[in-house]
């Protein structure tokens, strides 16, 4: 190093005392939103009701003319959003926004009322405001009421249009026990439910019109429904019914259960078939890669799963024997899979001619994983958005890998 520049602190930018000036005085960031005012929990004592139940208008509202930020109601529940943000984080537009929506619903408000969700929605939501952040505080202070209707009794009351009366109550019961749990049942998920009723529904309208109760119905009833239902069905009716009387029983609405002693039936599960041949060699033949048709035989041909081939060594494949070891079960070797595990050996003499060969006649290198490997390996086998010009990697000496080894 021949030359090195010296440079004194503070003189090649000099700096004015006091303040500073221009872009050097300009606060970085926005300015903190201070916090509330110190504010405590209003105690309503005994207010006499209103005569007239009149539903307020918030859209209507102008700040300028009736915000009055002096409310103790509206003070409380800043104090209480802000609580309530710093605890589940919400960002600094979530609270300002809330704290708007307070300023509009509470300006006016007075102990006794309660603020309806019918009458925020349409003010909050036309100002782009949280609806449902702002329902959290209300609720948290004590002053919301939320008069909408679940979706779930909406259903209710739809499927259960047309039952006689006597089942209907016993009905809704078990579905409301259902959804909403017992003293000794937990609730179910609501897919459930839906599932439940709506399989025995139509079962319910039949009885309706020859029962007035669910006592009523005998073991016959429930035998002819059951005898012009098959396979799932069937067995899903008598599960739900099952549970339909089993609740009436225990409620005490009826004397004996009609399903009792009703065999629900062994699941028949269909017989697998095995594959013909020319479905097998389709299969392969549409393949064009050798190391693919290799796969595609051991995994249609011998049931082998993407695991086993991972696993299989170069001992597992004796060619001279005619005989295949997967996960330690030893399969004889068909025509097609000596075909094709001839046919990759061929394609890897040529492919890679200055590699050591392996023994055509006695071994296969392990299909997939390499010592020491976890998970999927490097795979170079045939995709359909591999492209076209890569070529696989060229193997070790001492090894006869498949192309995705």
């Amino acid at each position: 190093m021949q030359h090195h520049q010296l440079f004194f602190t503070n003189l090649h930018r000099p700096r004015q005392p006091g303040p500073p000036r221009g872009k050097q005085g300009r606060r970085r960031g926005r300015p903190s939103h201070p916090d509330p005012a110190p504010a405590y929990r209003l105690v309503s004592g005994w207010l006499q009701p209103p005569l007239f139940e009149a539903r307020r208008d918030f859209t209507r509202f102008n700040r300028q003319e009736h915000a009055r930020l002096d409310n103790p109601w509206l003070a409380w529940a800043r104090l209480t959003a802000h609580r309530l943000g710093e605890a589940h984080g919400w960002p600094r537009g979530v609270r300002l926004d809330v704290g708007r929506a307070l300023v509009i619903v509470l300006s006016g408000h007075v102990s006794g009322e309660v603020v309806r969700h019918s009458e925020i929605l349409p003010a909050l939501r036309s100002r782009g405001l949280s609806v449902q952040r702002t329902v959290e505080v209300l609720a948290d202070i004590g002053v919301f009421h939320d008069g909408r209707t679940p979706s779930f009794e909406q259903w209710l009351e739809r499927k259960l249009d047309g039952i006689a009366p006597g089942i209907r109550r016993d009905v809704e019961h078990w579905a409301r026990i259902l959804h909403d749990g017992g003293p000794r049942s937990q609730p179910r998920d609501e897919s459930t439910v839906w599932n439940y009723l709506n399989r025995i529904r139509p079962v319910l309208l039949e009885w309706s019109a020859q029962h007035d109760h669910l006592r009523e119905v005998t073991r016959g009833d429930v035998l002819r429904e059951l005898d012009a239902l098959h396979g799932s069905q069937r067995r899903h009716t008598l599960i739900v019914l099952r549970s339909l009387f089993g609740r009436a029983k225990k409620s005490g609405t009826i004397f004996k259960n009609p399903t009792s002693r009703i065999r629900v039936g062994q699941h028949e599960y269909g017989i697998l078939q095995p594959l013909e041949p020319e479905y097998v060699n389709n299969s392969v033949a549409a393949v064009t890669k050798p190391a693919d048709r290799l796969a595609r035989a051991l995994a249609a041909v011998h049931a082998a799963r993407s695991g086993a081939i991972r696993r299989l060594q170069l001992d597992d494949l004796d060619i001279g024997n005619r005989k295949l070891v997967i996960d330690g079960r030893v399969h004889p070797m068909d025509e097609l899979t000596l075909h094709v595990a001839r046919e990759w050996l061929d394609h890897r003499r040529r492919r890679w001619p200055d590699s050591q060969p392996a023994p055509a006649d006695q071994q296969i290198h392990r299909l997939g994983h390499r010592p020491g490997q976890r998970g999927l390996p490097d795979r170079t086998t045939s995709r359909p958005s591999r492209h076209p010009g890569t070529a696989p990697r060229r193997p070790a000496a001492r090894r006869s890998p498949l192309p995705w080894s």
